[in-house]
């Protein structure tokens, strides 16, 4: 059976790595659902979150004020997720404080190659835009466009795509059928980025509020042309460098929307202009999203709590 390793796990996995085991080993850190760990009755409690403000299995306990104050620090993954839980919940803004996820280090694609083939690459999960992504491709009349799905509920475990993959089986069906589509299925975090160079595009016309996007993260750290909605966290995550479609609930109009742009950047990808941009994209990811840094914040912040107490 496997285990869930979707963003949160990978997190952790990163956390444990890049920062002093002397430091975490004196707090207790839960990820994104209140209490799913008791509470420690010595050490600093952080909760970590990473799941929306909307999301049923937390809404009801932040909903109760006397819950805030149960939890030491609240760390969250962006400013645009922060800002939704002090809206929505009022929580304790000064045991708030904002660390965002990050990324290890990733092959970025040959900006100089030219070949008519432009590959475009989708692996969230179903639920986050597939049905939209697929829409786009039909609508794509540019042959050498053609996409490799990865998009399955695997990726949270043998136990959860058991019981959720069935409600995808047409779009993941209909992706198999699709002439300028190979479905692929779900390959594991490591293969993705040792290949995501191989790829031109990350093409992500998102319908699930992001409160922040690894895979978009490393999309840009691979140096891929990013195309996604300006929905959730989103629009902070991938900052100046992304084209933004303006999300949109009419999901046939956002496809059309997303196939125009697609078809508009495709030609271009060799432009001087468009090769700096990329060029860029991936120095400034490398430099603020690398868990180097995230970690330094991360070891800073755990200091300043422990010598606090």
């Amino acid at each position: 059976m496997q285990e869930p390793r979707g963003g949160t796990e990978l997190q952790f996995e990163y956390l444990k790595k890049h920062v002093d085991k002397s430091f975490l080993d004196k707090v207790q850190i839960t990820t994104s659902v209140p209490e799913k760990i008791p509470l420690h009755p010595t050490k600093p409690n952080i909760l970590w979150q990473k799941n929306s403000y909307d999301q049923p299995n937390l809404r009801p306990w932040f909903l109760d004020k006397n819950n805030h104050k149960k939890y030491d620090w609240y760390v969250f993954n962006s400013h645009w997720n922060y800002e939704q839980f002090r809206k929505e919940f009022d929580v304790p803004t000064e045991k708030c404080l904002v660390i965002k996820n990050g990324i290890d280090n990733i092959k970025p694609r040959d900006l100089q190659k030219k070949d008519k083939k432009v590959k475009l690459i989708f692996h969230p999960t179903p639920w986050r835009g597939l049905n939209v992504m697929l829409a786009t491709m039909q609508l794509i009349k540019n042959p050498n466009i053609e996409l490799d799905v990865y998009s399955s509920c695997e990726v949270y475990g043998t136990a959860f795509k058991q019981m959720n993959d069935k409600h995808y089986e047409e779009l993941y069906s209909q992706a198999k059928q699709l002439p300028n589509v190979n479905y692929i299925g779900y390959k594991p975090n490591e293969y993705i980025k040792e290949n995501l160079h191989k790829y031109d595009m990350f093409v992500y016309p998102n319908i699930w509020e992001e409160t922040f996007c690894i895979s978009a993260v490393e999309a840009m750290a691979a140096g891929l042309y990013i195309i996604t909605t300006d929905f959730g966290a989103l629009y902070e995550t991938c900052a100046e460098f992304s084209t933004y479609v303006p999300y949109q609930h009419n999901h046939l109009s956002l496809a059309a929307n997303f196939a125009f742009a697609v078809e508009n950047a495709a030609p271009n990808l060799n432009n001087p202009g468009i090769q700096k941009h990329l060029k860029f994209q991936i120095e400034y990811t490398n430099q603020y999203y690398n868990w180097n840094k995230i970690g330094m914040a991360w070891t800073n912040f755990l200091k300043g709590i422990l010598n606090a107490k």
